[in-house]
């Protein structure tokens, strides 16, 4: 699976907002048919399906349960995160807590980041937008180090 692509949607009075087909179907796709919103990094939500979020759930019990900051991680991430339906035009409602917690109010951008979808306030991606684009070749540098 390989979402991509940035879309910008309303947030309705009932903080719903259509998932587009296109990441819908992928994040849908074979057996997977749960979805789950929990926080993400830098001030967005994560909208994962189950077959993602077990992956990152094995990847954190791999993880020493000893350090302080894992079992914050734990407590912080799976405290907040949500099975989430959609409806049948394809939306999905968010929470008001989570909704407070990444600044949603009338207008989402919705991110196809590899194996899940990011959701952020407009406001706050554009100020993630530059900051770091600026600095992608760096950036990429360091996420993708050069094979030898």
């Amino acid at each position: 699976m390989l979402l991509t692509g940035t879309f910008v949607r309303s947030l309705d009075e009932k903080l719903r907002v259509a998932l587009p087909k296109r990441l819908r179907e992928r994040l849908l796709e074979g057996e997977q048919h749960a979805l789950y919103l929990a926080p993400g990094m830098d001030g967005c939500l994560s909208l994962y399906n189950e077959r993602v979020l077990a992956a990152l759930a094995a990847r954190l019990a791999s993880a020493a349960p000893n350090e302080r900051h894992v079992r914050a991680y734990g407590r912080l991430f799976y405290s907040r995160a949500v099975p989430i339906e959609l409806d049948a035009q394809g939306r999905l409602r968010i929470p008001l807590e989570l909704a407070r917690l990444a600044g949603l109010q009338t207008e989402v951008v919705l991110l196809g980041v590899q194996d899940h979808v990011e959701i952020w306030a407009p406001q706050r991606w554009e100020e993630y937008l530059k900051e770091e684009q600026p600095r992608f070749d760096e950036v990429a540098e360091r996420a993708i180090p050069e094979q030898r």
